[in-house]
């Protein structure tokens, strides 16, 4: 006869649980985090409207992307020589760029300003590719984004060289190497930006393609190419926001004409 004392099972460790609860805690805080650092975002002033009257431009909004053009060209009535895709700066309203977008379709190209996930470009880096297969009737394609925007922007046109003419950056710079691409390019900041690094912007001056034209507008700050309000750490601009971007899309309308010629 046994008498041998039955084995007790193995009691479960319980380092495994912890580490499980510590993880999700720590995810459940980071997306708390997350979320609060997205919410937290610049929102476009009410100082303009998308309800504008048709004789002067055309517009067209949808999930993806607010659309502006001259009068008459996103119907297909008429012909568009260049169309530009916008990356708005991190954390601002897409609908802040829409005064710039405005000023460039009365030069006659058509803006298309990309809604990015959380207003972060960064996380939509390739909007492009669908905004340019969306309207077919531009014969030529820049690419440009304001400060972080930028930043991605250049990162599709690293990839995407082939089908852009060129790229602008406004308060931006590349961190991917674009000096091969033969794009053309505008640089273009205000003397009184203090948001933009400069030292970040000389280091990376290399990456921009070899006929890149560089503009500082004088008195103009970081938050002037759009229309969101002052900006942390910004310095004072000395011009209005309107100047700023007439000068920007004069700066722009030169370079993309020549090329176009």
């Amino acid at each position: 006869m046994n008498n041998a004392a039955p084995a007790q099972a193995a009691k479960p460790h319980p380092w495994p649980k912890r580490i499980a609860i510590a993880l999700a805690v720590v995810l459940f805080a980071g997306a708390v985090g997350f979320g609060a650092y997205v919410s937290d975002y610049y929102h476009a002033q009410d100082t303009f409207t998308l309800l504008s009257d048709a004789k002067t431009i055309s517009v067209e909004e949808n999930d993806e992307s607010i659309a502006i053009a001259p009068p008459g060209s996103l119907e297909g009535e008429l012909p568009i020589e260049a169309g530009v895709v916008f990356y708005p700066g991190a954390k601002v309203d897409p609908h802040a760029y829409v005064p710039l977008a405005e000023k460039l379709a009365d030069k006659g190209y058509l803006c298309v300003i990309a809604k990015m996930p959380f207003n972060l470009a960064f996380l939509g880096t390739d909007a492009a590719s669908d905004i340019m297969d969306g309207y077919p009737q531009a014969d030529s394609w820049w690419i440009a984004g304001h400060s972080l925007g930028g930043v991605a922007a250049a990162q599709y046109a690293a990839k995407h060289a082939d089908i852009l003419e060129g790229i602008a950056f406004l308060a931006s710079y590349p961190a991917s190497d674009l000096s091969e691409t033969g794009l053309s390019a505008l640089s273009i900041y205000g003397s009184q930006d203090f948001v933009l690094n400069l030292d970040s912007l000389a280091e990376n001056a290399d990456k921009l393609p070899a006929n890149a034209k560089t503009v500082v507008i004088e008195g103009g700050n970081h938050a002037g190419f759009g229309a969101y309000g002052p900006q942390k750490d910004d310095g004072e601009a000395a011009i209005s926001a309107d100047e700023q971007q007439e000068t920007f899309v004069d700066a722009f309308d030169a370079m993309a004409s020549a090329d176009r010629q």
